[in-house]
């Protein structure tokens, strides 16, 4: 009996593609064509943050494989490189951060020793080395011993404005833009499946965050607007075919945010009471919304004064 049983589940095994997809399953989500998503947990940084709170996805192209974004740790790192290696033997050719926030990049080091190129936009390697120090502190805040490894790694190829990554049978077009959600933010648009990796220019589920200009944020949804896209992986939330409704759910965030805080400068209300009224038709949208909404409006109230 528990030879017949262990040859069923022998079968069963390989009637799913064998330990790879057993595997990914547990970390990484296949969404078809040989795209991978790990989907990160929604909690804020000050209330539960374990370094595992963004999406991150694997691109299986004919000649090897993309990671767009690795987590916040060595560990989600470490985590992520084994899922990929029981999903495909092929090479780690590139390693994409969408930006610097730190639940983003800090999986990088677990890749080194794949020798890939490691990709971002042009002031990526600069940014995070001005903040380097000030994220070490908040991993070993947050992380504790999981924290530990988790050392910043630098772009080695850089993109200005566009640049094109061959996987072999599909291509992996990179965006850049200058300031929105950060000033470091890039897209990857998949040729083969015309599927968008976001990174933090897009929300679903979880109240965007601005940490560069509000207006440029808007500016860079309404050029993704335009793209040829059939699916989008965002960089906090469910991956949807549904985007256009996607998009348009933060842009009336944001855009609502924006008039408020807007009118209230106008009116002359401070910036702290402006805290408790911005965007308040938005808040049963949105989950975290009280924490991340302040500061939004901490971020964009200064600025939008010079106006």
């Amino acid at each position: 009996m528990r030879t017949l049983v262990q040859l069923l589940l022998a079968l069963l095994l390989v009637g799913c593609g064998g330990k790879a997809n057993v595997a990914s399953a547990a970390f990484l989500q296949d969404i078809g064509d040989g795209i991978y998503v790990h989907q990160g947990k929604h909690l804020d940084i000050d209330t539960g943050y374990q370094g595992d709170i963004c999406n991150i996805s694997v691109v299986v192209g004919s000649k090897g494989v993309a990671v767009i974004d690795t987590g916040g740790s060595l560990k989600v790192g470490k985590q992520l490189r084994d899922a990929i290696l029981q999903v495909t033997k092929l090479p780690i050719l590139y390693v994409v951060n969408t930006h610097v926030h730190p639940d983003h990049i800090f999986g990088n080091a677990a890749f080194i020793e794949d020798k890939p190129q490691f990709v971002g936009h042009v002031k990526l390697a600069t940014a995070m080395r001005l903040r380097e120090e000030a994220y070490d502190k908040l991993n070993v805040k947050y992380l504790g011993n999981d924290a530990k490894g988790s050392e910043v790694v630098v772009p080695t190829l850089e993109v200005k404005d566009s640049l094109e990554l061959n996987l072999g049978d599909r291509t992996l077009k990179l965006t850049a833009y200058s300031v929105a959600h950060t000033n470091t933010d890039i897209a990857v648009m998949d040729s083969k499946t015309s599927t968008l990796f976001t990174g933090d220019l897009l929300f679903i589920e979880r109240t965007p965050v601005v940490e560069g200009d509000i207006k440029g944020l808007i500016g860079a949804l309404d050029a993704i607007k335009t793209y040829p896209i059939k699916q989008i992986v965002p960089g906090h939330g469910s991956p949807t075919k549904n985007w256009a409704i996607a998009i348009e759910n933060e842009l009336s965030y944001l855009n609502t945010l924006l008039a408020d805080v807007r009118a209230n400068i106008k009116k002359g209300i401070s910036m702290e009471a402006t805290m408790d009224t911005a965007a308040a038709a938005e808040k049963d949208k949105w989950l975290l919304f009280d924490i991340a909404n302040r500061r939004n409006v901490n971020t964009i109230y200064p600025q939008l004064e010079w106006e």
